[in-house]
């Protein structure tokens, strides 16, 4: 009698444990998907494929770039005589989900800086048109860190949720404000990966 009462409870036990990890595995975020703080689920599923970070590395870090964008009225490359407005860097806080702000992003070279002193640069792989009259889509694979923090570790970069930031269509750059430099207002989210 003892030894069926044993084994019920012991059937019942591990009823129970395989329920609760089913229903740990179900919370869990879908592959290429990441919880924010605020509960959201970040998901790349809908971004240009040239974007997507590829599979093997996860969510770290998300954060909202908010600032401006210089341009400077140059000569076009290869084209004398020509001119136009040329990306010359960002100065933008980086915020998280909460709006604190957690690091800065400026350049030349575009930099990204977390608030712990680490911060790193990075190569671009890819582009891709976003909404109209906003900075496109970016992908970009970080290079080594320097220092050590938030920012030790990361593999790429995606730049989504854009909002502003293009070449101003209400100055012109002529030949003679060769040389002006001017800012526009824009906000990105930057997605920062890690492998894993």
């Amino acid at each position: 009698m003892r030894n069926i009462r044993l084994s019920r409870i012991a059937t019942v036990a591990g009823t129970v444990s395989a329920a609760v990890l089913l229903a740990a595995c179900g919370s869990m975020s879908p592959t290429g998907t990441s919880a924010s703080a605020s509960g959201m689920v970040y998901s790349q599923a809908g971004l240009p494929a040239s974007i997507q970070v590829p599979a093997g590395n996860k969510v770290a870090w998300e954060t909202v770039g908010k600032g401006d964008i210089t341009y400077e009225c140059k000569d076009k490359a290869g084209m004398p005589g020509q001119v136009e407005w040329t990306f010359a860097g960002p100065d933008a806080k980086l915020m998280d989900r909460s709006g604190k702000q957690v690091g800065k992003y400026y350049g030349p070279p575009a930099t990204w800086e977390a608030n712990d002193g680490s911060k790193l640069t990075a190569t671009q792989l890819a582009v891709a048109p976003s909404t109209a009259g906003a900075l496109p889509y970016q992908l970009v694979k970080a290079n080594p860190a320097m220092g050590s923090g938030a920012l030790t570790g990361v593999t790429y970069i995606q730049r989504v949720n854009l909002t502003g930031g293009v070449a101003p269509a209400n100055m012109a750059c002529t030949a003679a404000n060769k040389g002006q430099k001017t800012t526009v207002p824009y906000q990105a989210d930057y997605i920062f990966y890690k492998a894993g």
